[in-house]
């Protein structure tokens, strides 16, 4: 039985069973049985029978990735090359995208990648697009009936720091609940936090449960077989958020789940808010540019330095030019809103840096 075979029969089993205390075990279990089968379809080369394809998976250029994702013709291979310049071949017909094509632009001096995924294709099965080369297939559960999708490579998709749903102008709404359902199905969250969940391993003392919130979603039982699943049997488990579901905890153990939001309509024939676009982008991606200063000079505002909010030490400037760096800084000065004088300020290592900061290093 292939990956995809096995997917679907556990989800029907999911659907025939009644959720109360007795089932509660049971459904724990499938519930992190059918996560870590979706994990299976991203991490192997050939999950549910698929071929290894070719041209899915892109070396990682810049700062940042962020990838285009939607259903075929929407545009998405327009406002790519629009973007960056790079060609991505683009025609009025379906599936002319059939492997992941990368491109780069710039945003205030800081290199993005844009990454131009081959569309969700309704019919899969029925050998559409690639068909069964390089590509991933699973179900859809609509109110009204089960539709068939896949989407090409979404281990790609996940790996981005950001993700951009494109859609008809025409058929937003629908469109867009399908894909973000897709993307729910493998593990991808968009426009939520981590929740507020605590899983600590431990060599003994089996399994202990403490919340602080009602558990109104998911009790101990389920808590345990998608412990039990997971092969882990020591563990100190702790919910501090009301509503917490047995997926919630599903994705505290899979890590890495989550993704940032934001969405703007756009034309890219008429090239209608991608300045917007472009901006919401960099919110997004919440990063932090850095000039150097040399002793003596003028600031480079031609080539910063980009970090990340929440890594952006003068350590972490210093090891994004050179590793050795830190080593030899005697101390460094630096201008800007994190510095407590418009004249400067002599900070160490562990000072924080924010946007447009400019900093001179003194070595030893």
């Amino acid at each position: 039985m292939t990956t995809v075979q096995k997917i679907k029969e556990i989800e029907d089993e999911m659907a025939r069973t009644q959720k109360n205390k007795a089932t509660s075990y049971h459904l724990g279990l499938l519930k992190a049985k059918l996560a870590k089968l979706r994990r299976e379809l991203l991490t192997t080369s050939s999950g549910g029978g698929g071929g290894g394809g070719v041209g899915f998976d892109v070396a990682r250029t810049g700062i940042a990735s962020v990838g285009f994702v939607g259903f075929p013709s929407v545009g998405k291979s327009t406002l790519m090359s629009k973007l960056t310049g790079t060609h991505s071949e683009v025609s009025a017909i379906d599936f002319t995208t059939l492997t992941t094509v990368p491109g780069t632009v710039k945003v205030h001096g800081a290199p993005i990648q844009i990454l131009d995924l081959p569309g969700i294709i309704e019919g899969a099965t029925d050998g559409r697009g690639r068909g069964r080369q390089g590509t991933y297939r699973w179900y859809v559960n609509t109110p009204h009936r089960v539709d068939r999708y896949f989407l090409t490579c979404p281990k790609v998709a996940r790996t981005c720091n950001l993700i951009f749903i494109v859609l008809d102008v025409l058929k937003p709404l629908n469109d867009k609940r399908i894909i973000e359902n897709e993307l729910e199905s493998f593990g991808i969250r968009l426009n939520k936090k981590p929740p507020s969940i605590i899983v600590r391993r431990k060599e003994k003392g089996g399994i202990s449960i403490t919340n602080t919130v009602p558990l109104t979603t998911i009790d101990h039982d389920e808590i345990k077989a998608i412990l039990s699943e997971y092969r882990i049997s020591n563990a100190d488990v702790a919910i501090r958020e009301p509503n917490c579901t047995a997926d919630d905890l599903v994705d505290i153990i899979e890590g890495n789940r989550y993704k940032i939001p934001h969405s703007v309509p756009v034309s890219s024939k008429d090239w209608l808010n991608v300045d917007e676009l472009i901006e919401k982008m960099w919110e997004a991606l919440d990063l932090v540019r850095v000039y150097t200063r040399p002793r003596g000079q003028p600031p480079d505002y031609d080539s910063p330095v980009i970090l990340r909010h929440g890594k952006c030490t003068i350590e972490d400037f210093c090891n994004a030019i050179h590793k050795e760096i830190a080593k030899q800084v005697k101390y460094v000065i630096v201008w800007g809103s994190s510095a407590k004088h418009a004249r400067g300020q002599k900070v160490g290592l562990e000072h924080v840096l924010e946007d447009e900061d400019v900093v001179t290093i003194v070595k030893k």
